[in-house]
């Protein structure tokens, strides 16, 4: 099977509903909001926040497609505006890196594909969505799993390790098993 990585935007929005709705809002009915500033608002609909930030380019994600365009994963990504709320944030803001231009927050692979390289494209799709939008440093918090049995549901950002492949280096522990890693993507790179 072949794999191929478009931008979430309006034209991709009903691929990647589909694949959501599939997976009960993904977390429950998520939707991929909890970066975002309107998480937990109850006042909200999850979807339509997510589509309203995908129409009007505030909210941005490398969607990964099989042979026959179904939506198997993506990688979202963003400004740190975008993504302002982060799993770890007390540990995190103790010692807070220089603010990135971008952040990779998570990358969610349907579970019947997982160790099919759907995660690394999509990975890879955003590193490249990036240094189209003309690169910088780059920020994720990632967990390491060499070592433990690591169960792929409750790893929300994929594996350090795997980041690592694309050049990102361990900047410091936030958790039992999270770190922030970072790298600067150059404009117009290709992963």
């Amino acid at each position: 099977m072949s794999l191929h990585v478009r931008p979430l935007d309006a034209s991709t929005w009903d691929v990647f509903a589909d694949l959501v709705e599939r997976h009960n809002g993904i977390c429950g009915g998520c939707w991929c909001i909890s970066y975002h500033l309107e998480c937990g608002r109850r006042d909200l609909d999850n979807r339509t926040v997510k589509e309203e930030r995908f129409k009007t380019g505030r909210a941005h994600a490398a969607l990964v497609l099989g042979d026959c365009g179904v939506a198997l994963g993506w990688c979202p990504y963003g400004s740190p505006v975008e993504l302002s709320k982060l799993k770890n944030r007390r540990e995190y803001d103790k010692k807070p890196p220089l603010v990135p231009d971008w952040r990779i927050t998570c990358i969610f692979v349907v579970s019947d594909q997982r160790g099919q390289g759907v995660a690394r494209a999509a990975l890879s799709g955003a590193l490249d969505l990036i240094a189209q939008a003309g690169g910088g440093p780059t920020e994720a918090i990632g967990e390491v799993t060499i070592g433990r049995a690591a169960q792929g549901r409750f790893i929300f950002s994929a594996n350090v390790e795997l980041f690592e492949q694309y050049g990102f280096q361990r900047q410091r522990q936030v958790g039992r098993q999270a770190w922030i890693i970072c790298r600067t993507v150059n404009a117009n790179s290709i992963f």
